[in-house]
């Protein structure tokens, strides 16, 4: 979405705020939350993930907020149970976290503590075993550090002069695009080679970043905490084959349980937007057996059956917005048509 894309849409937000339709039209038996980051905020002007972040204390204000407007905070075991009985009179909200990132239990799991409310983490198993590779971090950083970049892209090497923040943020944008087209291989082949070149120490980064077994045991230990699963590598599903895409979603359900001695029944769709999986991935949690499955595809949840349970839309909150009165309005379904369903994903 560009820039006057995005200032449009919260302007739209804005109008239906001010109108009050979130007040007088909320639809939908209510809202699931996706969150990734939750840190204080960093300095420097290039953050080309920064809309990926929230603040300790934005959280904070979204929850009291949430409860001033009188949302039920729910796990996403109620969440499946919603949103195939009748309305109830309340509409819930299900906070989740994506990446199992260290940040969460540094500094939004306090937070969560202290308002006593129930949330769900997915875990792509290869982070806390120490072999996942966070290639967007990598890329992030040899950015940030270098004005003349070359990289291979296919079979042919690629060169960029980048000397402002909108410069690297568009190549940032650009190779980001790029290496979620490529099948798995040819992203961890490709940011190796970017790496490598200018000795970034991706391993060390991706592990920095990622909550190991003993921080995930402690979460697990907590019953306001539900496990999820978000495959074993995080990979676009939709650039793997059926065999390779059923494997992730199988091993990483297995492993969880193995880790955490329990029953995993929700699952994350890596990046979760349309282009990273297809109706065949949708089938695949069912069979892997999942009991629901969330996207990042923005909407709310229906009750009665409306919404198919693994493909739940959820609402993605941009870091860089900090109006509680635009949460108002997404959390409440105005600004969003009926989900589809799910034939209308890719096959």
């Amino acid at each position: 979405m560009s820039s006057d894309d995005r200032w449009l849409e919260r302007l739209r937000l804005e109008l239906a705020w001010f109108t009050g339709q979130a007040a007088l039209r909320s639809r939908g038996a209510g809202a699931i939350l996706r969150f990734t980051h939750v840190r204080p905020r960093r300095r420097g002007a290039f953050q080309p993930l920064r809309e990926h972040e929230i603040t300790p204390q934005f959280l904070d204000r979204a929850i009291r907020a949430l409860k001033r407007w009188r949302y039920d905070f729910v796990g996403m075991d109620e969440v499946c149970r919603r949103a195939v009985t009748l309305p109830e009179k309340r509409r819930f909200v299900a906070l989740t976290f994506d990446g199992a990132n260290k940040d969460l239990i540094s500094f939004a799991y306090p937070v969560l503590v202290r308002h006593a409310v129930p949330f769900t983490i997915y875990v792509p198993t290869a982070f806390p075993d120490a072999v996942g590779e966070a290639w967007w971090l990598g890329l992030e950083q040899v950015i940030a550090r270098e004005s003349r970049i070359s990289l291979m892209m296919g079979e042919k090497e690629q060169r960029f002069v980048v000397t402002g923040t909108a410069e690297k943020q568009a190549l940032f944008s650009h190779l980001e695009s790029w290496l979620r087209t490529l099948p798995p291989a040819d992203v961890s082949a490709a940011t190796a080679d970017l790496c490598t070149r200018y000795r970034v120490d991706l391993a060390a980064l991706s592990r920095a970043a990622s909550m190991d077994w003993e921080d995930l045991a402690r979460l697990a230990a907590d019953p306001l905490v539900t496990v999820g699963s978000a495959t074993v590598n995080y990979p676009v599903l939709a650039n793997m084959k059926d065999t390779a895409a059923l494997r992730e979603l199988t091993m990483g359900k297995a492993v969880a349980e193995a880790a955490f001695h329990r029953e995993i029944s929700h699952l994350a769709f890596p990046f979760g937007d349309r282009a990273s999986f297809r109706r065949s991935h949708v089938l695949m949690a069912e069979e892997a057996g999942f009991a629901s499955a969330v996207s990042a595809i923005p909407g709310i949840v229906d009750a009665e059956g409306r919404t198919n349970l693994r493909a739940l839309p959820r609402i993605s909150w941009d870091g860089r917005v900090r109006s509680l009165r635009m949460l108002r309005v997404l959390v409440s379904g105005v600004a969003f048509a009926p989900v589809k369903p799910t034939g209308s994903l890719t096959s």
